[in-house]
Protein backbone atom coordinates (compact mmCIF):
# COMPACT_ATOMS: atom_id res chain seq x y z
CA UNK A 1 0.00 0.00 0.00
CA UNK A 2 2.97 2.03 1.14
CA UNK A 3 4.56 1.94 -2.33
CA UNK A 4 1.42 2.23 -4.76
CA UNK A 5 0.85 5.77 -2.39
CA UNK A 6 4.43 6.53 -3.72
CA UNK A 7 3.92 5.98 -7.05
CA UNK A 8 0.63 7.90 -7.31
CA UNK A 9 2.55 10.79 -5.66
CA UNK A 10 5.12 10.59 -8.01
CA UNK A 11 2.57 10.13 -10.98
CA UNK A 12 0.65 13.15 -9.62
CA UNK A 13 3.72 15.45 -10.01
CA UNK A 14 4.31 13.74 -13.26
CA UNK A 15 1.11 14.98 -14.61
CA UNK A 16 1.52 18.75 -13.09
CA UNK A 17 4.80 18.86 -15.71
CA UNK A 18 4.90 19.01 -19.45
CA UNK A 19 8.32 17.79 -19.41
CA UNK A 20 8.14 14.86 -17.26
CA UNK A 21 6.94 11.81 -18.90
CA UNK A 22 6.54 8.18 -18.01
CA UNK A 23 8.74 5.49 -19.44
CA UNK A 24 6.33 2.61 -19.43
CA UNK A 25 3.91 4.79 -21.29
CA UNK A 26 1.62 1.70 -20.42
CA UNK A 27 0.09 2.04 -16.97
CA UNK A 28 -0.37 -1.89 -16.70
CA UNK A 29 3.07 -2.33 -17.10
CA UNK A 30 4.71 0.27 -15.04
CA UNK A 31 6.58 -0.44 -11.30
CA UNK A 32 5.27 0.94 -8.31
CA UNK A 33 8.19 0.54 -6.73
CA UNK A 34 11.42 1.82 -9.46
CA UNK A 35 9.41 4.36 -11.10
CA UNK A 36 11.27 4.97 -15.02
CA UNK A 37 10.88 8.68 -16.28
CA UNK A 38 11.59 10.51 -18.54
CA UNK A 39 12.56 14.18 -19.17
CA UNK A 40 11.50 15.76 -22.11
CA UNK A 41 14.93 16.81 -24.17
CA UNK A 42 17.22 15.10 -22.10
CA UNK A 43 20.12 13.41 -23.44
CA UNK A 44 22.72 11.58 -20.74
CA UNK A 45 24.77 14.40 -20.42
CA UNK A 46 21.36 16.67 -19.06
CA UNK A 47 20.50 13.31 -17.10
CA UNK A 48 23.72 13.31 -15.60
CA UNK A 49 24.01 16.93 -14.65
CA UNK A 50 20.26 17.23 -13.23
CA UNK A 51 20.93 13.96 -10.78
CA UNK A 52 23.97 15.52 -9.50
CA UNK A 53 22.29 18.86 -9.02
CA UNK A 54 20.47 16.96 -6.11
CA UNK A 55 22.40 14.77 -5.41
CA UNK A 56 24.47 17.94 -4.10
CA UNK A 57 21.66 19.02 -2.56
CA UNK A 58 20.69 15.79 -0.43
CA UNK A 59 17.50 16.19 -2.13
CA UNK A 60 17.61 12.99 -3.67
CA UNK A 61 20.21 10.59 -4.41
CA UNK A 62 21.38 7.76 -7.57
CA UNK A 63 18.14 9.08 -9.42
CA UNK A 64 19.83 9.11 -13.09
CA UNK A 65 18.36 5.88 -15.42
CA UNK A 66 20.63 2.55 -15.63
CA UNK A 67 23.34 2.93 -17.88
CA UNK A 68 21.99 1.01 -20.30
CA UNK A 69 18.44 2.64 -20.30
CA UNK A 70 17.07 5.98 -22.40
CA UNK A 71 18.21 8.85 -20.70
CA UNK A 72 16.05 9.53 -17.43
CA UNK A 73 15.17 9.29 -14.13
CA UNK A 74 14.81 6.49 -11.72
CA UNK A 75 12.54 7.28 -8.58
CA UNK A 76 12.54 4.62 -5.85
CA UNK A 77 8.97 4.48 -4.39
CA UNK A 78 9.17 1.44 -2.26
CA UNK A 79 7.75 0.90 0.82
CA UNK A 80 11.13 2.38 2.62
CA UNK A 81 10.23 5.94 1.75
CA UNK A 82 7.73 8.55 2.78
CA UNK A 83 4.88 9.36 0.68
CA UNK A 84 5.36 12.94 2.04
CA UNK A 85 9.42 12.78 0.81
CA UNK A 86 8.01 12.30 -2.81
CA UNK A 87 5.66 14.60 -2.54
CA UNK A 88 8.80 17.10 -1.58
CA UNK A 89 10.34 15.86 -4.35
CA UNK A 90 8.63 17.93 -6.60
CA UNK A 91 10.01 21.36 -6.19
CA UNK A 92 13.33 20.14 -6.44
CA UNK A 93 12.77 18.42 -9.82
CA UNK A 94 11.75 21.73 -11.01
CA UNK A 95 14.43 23.22 -9.72
CA UNK A 96 17.01 21.05 -11.20
CA UNK A 97 15.42 21.14 -14.18
CA UNK A 98 15.72 25.10 -14.56
CA UNK A 99 19.04 24.71 -13.83
CA UNK A 100 20.92 22.08 -16.02
CA UNK A 101 18.86 23.68 -18.49
CA UNK A 102 20.50 26.86 -17.87
CA UNK A 103 23.81 25.27 -16.89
Amino acid sequence: ARSNANAAALQNIVEDRDWLGNLAEDESIRSTTSVCLTVEGADEAFIKTFAGLLDKEGAAYDVAGYRDAPAGLRIWCGATVDTADIEALGPWLDWAYVTAKAA
